[in-house]
């Protein structure tokens, strides 16, 4: 039996399991999927452990996709572009790290078809999945992309990657179409923003990468000033779809059986 794990911290919430597990057993693949909570000092096991074969696959989540570039014997395009890796597979004995997350923010927004070209963007944090979400929106041509995170720093350090970025402080709310959470406040159910949207007018959409809790206060704000709003949900499945197609040479398809598998 092949072995494939989730590896974060905080790990709880995560659903992957759920998702991975559902595929495996409707495609009669012989394998396991698991999440482990992890500190740095156990990723080279974990490395030493896909070399050896032990485990044939794993997901990174936060804070660690950046941390397994040095483990790794190769990156994809799409990984070395935005130095950030979110899947981890064996070819032809070398590691490879690849970032499915650019697919996942791509196929999720054409998803609901929202027309995202030409639109302002801005993004509240600069860890984690950032880099992907960056690179797919520059993809999908939107016309402006603006960075808050608490730390400017961070966000500052986004700007090697991605000069053409803008960089405001975090609190100043600048004009936008499109906000997306991508920090991690709201992954608790007390968890709040504390920013004040109620100058920023209608027609926008507040969108979270996070998808458990269903619903975080930052959508909740959004919803009540009128306003479209998304969770990360399809974004999680459709990178999933990416990492199981790599894995197992299948790629499931997504319908509302899933979707509402997941709720």
């Amino acid at each position: 039996m092949k072995k494939y794990l989730v590896i974060g911290n905080p790990i709880e919430h995560s659903l992957s399991p759920k998702l991975q597990n559902y595929w495996i057993k409707n495609h009669n693949i012989d394998a396991i999927y698991e999440k482990e909570k992890f500190n740095e000092d156990k990723l080279e096991k974990l490395f030493l452990n896909i070399r050896d074969k032990k485990i044939n696959g794993a997901n990174v989540t936060v804070p660690f996709k950046k941390a397994v570039i040095p483990f790794l014997d190769k990156l994809s395009a799409e990984a070395e572009s935005t130095q950030s890796v979110n899947t981890i597979y064996l070819e032809n004995d070398k590691i490879i790290g690849h970032n499915t997350d650019i697919d996942g923010f791509e196929l999720g927004i054409n998803k609901i078809n929202y027309n995202i070209s030409d639109k302002k963007i801005f993004i509240l944090g600069a860890g984690g999945v950032v880099p992907s979400i960056v690179y797919a929106l520059n993809k999908m041509k939107v016309s402006e992309i603006t960075i808050a995170n608490r730390t400017r720093e961070k966000a500052e350090n986004l700007k090697n990657l991605f000069d053409e970025l803008k960089i405001v402080e975090w609190g100043e709310i600048p004009d936008f179409d499109m906000i997306i959470n991508a920090t991690s406040i709201g992954l608790r159910k007390n968890d709040e923003i504390n920013l004040n949207f109620s100058s920023i007018g209608k027609n926008k959409f507040f969108y979270d990468v996070i998808y458990n809790p269903k619903e975080t206060n930052f959508l909740k704000a959004g919803r009540k000033l009128g306003n479209m709003t998304e969770n990360g949900k399809l974004m999680f499945i459709y990178q999933a779809i990416s990492a199981f197609n790599i894995w197992h040479g299948v790629r499931p398809t997504v319908n509302d059986e899933v979707i509402k598998f997941l709720d």
